[in-house]
């Protein structure tokens, strides 16, 4: 099952007992299905969950059912129709539009104005119309209508719920959409699917968990990086001065120095601090093997009186 598929499931366990609720949300579905016209209503779905609601909720709403449903065990898309002039005419009365002036569909505010019918309209918009991706892999959910008139009044209805719903075309639908995990969330909280809004916020702290032990990993292997990096820069300057002077010519500090570097190979500076007889700072260490380069360098031009200065 789909992270969609789940969504939807979850939105249809509560029951249509309050009937302006059960009004705003068929409004919602009405709305944001496939066909909803003086003529005809159909509603298509995938979801079996909402196919089950669909009888009980227009019977709550409305007091009727529809002229033709899906066979009994379909699986797959379902279709709900109704075509019956006197159960269009209803509906429409029921949303105080008049059936046969209505050239296109405006939302009417009228039906929504408690917050609960406000969620319900929204909830019915997103089982109708409505899609939310996986928040595993991406975070969007989007509500697709024909009606584009209804999209611009639902980015109304959600800015005053507190929602900042983005706005495109896509294929002759208008959409709208959110692509912000905690606006996800949000979502599904006020339209009753607290465990969806939670699996999202769960999948948007693993991945920060995941990205910010990627970061760690990447900067500790950077940092490993630079250290035997800097490493074979001072065993290359040690291997140079004993080709050249030899290192007993070094003074004991410095002589002790290269010989911690070339029996720690792949240590850091902390951990030769703390390998030296006595232990000294790492900036001490890191100042004496600077020296120990420094004089490669002067060795390897031929400034004998180098190592007379040290």
């Amino acid at each position: 099952m789909s992270f969609s598929s789940q969504a939807k499931a979850e939105l249809c366990q509560p029951r249509p007992d309050k009937k302006c609720c059960a009004v705003a949300e068929s409004y919602g579905v009405l709305l944001y299905c496939n066909t909803f016209s003086p003529r005809e209503i159909r509603i298509i779905t995938s979801s079996p969950d909402f196919a089950q609601r669909l009888p009980r909720l227009f019977k709550r709403a409305f007091g009727l059912g529809f002229d033709r449903l899906p066979p009994a065990g379909a699986a797959g898309k379902q279709s709900f129709v109704i075509t019956e002039p006197v159960k269009l005419r209803r509906i429409f009365d029921a949303f105080g539009a008049e059936i046969d002036a209505s050239l296109s569909h405006h939302v009417n505010f009228g039906v929504l104005e408690e917050d609960c019918c406000r969620a319900s309209f929204i909830r019915g918009a997103f089982l109708a119309g409505g899609s939310v991706t996986d928040p595993a892999k991406r975070y969007h959910l989007e509500l697709a209508t024909p009606h584009r008139s209804v999209s611009r009044e639902t980015v109304s209805l959600l800015l005053d719920m507190g929602f900042s719903p983005k706005e495109t075309q896509r294929s002759g639908n208008s959409l709208l959409y959110f692509k912000k995990a905690d606006a996800i969330a949000d979502f599904f909280t006020s339209i009753g699917a607290p465990v969806t809004a939670m699996n999202v916020m769960t999948a948007k702290v693993d991945k920060e968990m995941r990205n910010t032990v990627t970061r760690q990993i990447n900067c500790d292997s950077a940092n490993a990086d630079k250290t035997v990096t800097a490493a074979q820069e001072q065993l290359d300057a040690i291997r140079r001065l004993a080709r050249v002077w030899g290192l007993d010519a070094l003074p004991d500090p410095l002589k002790d120095a290269a010989l911690l570097r070339i029996a720690n190979p792949a240590a850091s500076l902390s951990d030769l601090a703390l390998l030296s007889i006595p232990p000294v700072s790492k900036s001490c260490l890191s100042h004496r093997l600077k020296k120990i380069m420094t004089l490669a360098e002067q060795a390897e031009a031929g400034n004998k009186t180098a190592g007379e200065t040290v």
